[in-house]
């Protein structure tokens, strides 16, 4: 809903520096893409990663740089890294973290 949409921004830019997110013209700014993506899809993207699979984590794997032919593999390692992030208190930066952690099919940007 919106309204969960709009708190999640604000819980967002209550924990970080706003400034850091966006450019003046308050775009995000390039390389925070991934964090607010996962910020503000994070339920969506635990429910992919659980089915190894889904628009969402396709589209992360896409901002993480994830060349087309290793999507599966990281589809996989998103599967399995997903019971680590049932805990109510996850935060988007853990998740990131732990999407990255060990993950071969990752570009190096």
């Amino acid at each position: 809903s919106a309204c969960s949409v709009t708190e999640t921004v604000k819980d967002i830019l209550s924990s970080t520096t706003p400034g850091d997110w966006f450019t003046a013209d308050g775009v995000v700014k390039g390389d925070q893409k991934v964090n607010a993506f996962v910020a503000l899809n994070l339920e969506n993207l635990k429910q992919d990663m659980a089915q190894g699979h889904g628009e969402y984590l396709t589209s992360l794997s896409t901002l993480l740089g994830v060349p087309q032919d290793r999507q599966a593999s990281f589809f996989a390692h998103a599967q399995s890294r997903y019971p680590f992030v049932l805990a109510p208190q996850s935060n988007p930066q853990e998740v990131i973290a732990l999407l990255v952690e060990k993950a071969p099919v990752i570009a190096t940007r």
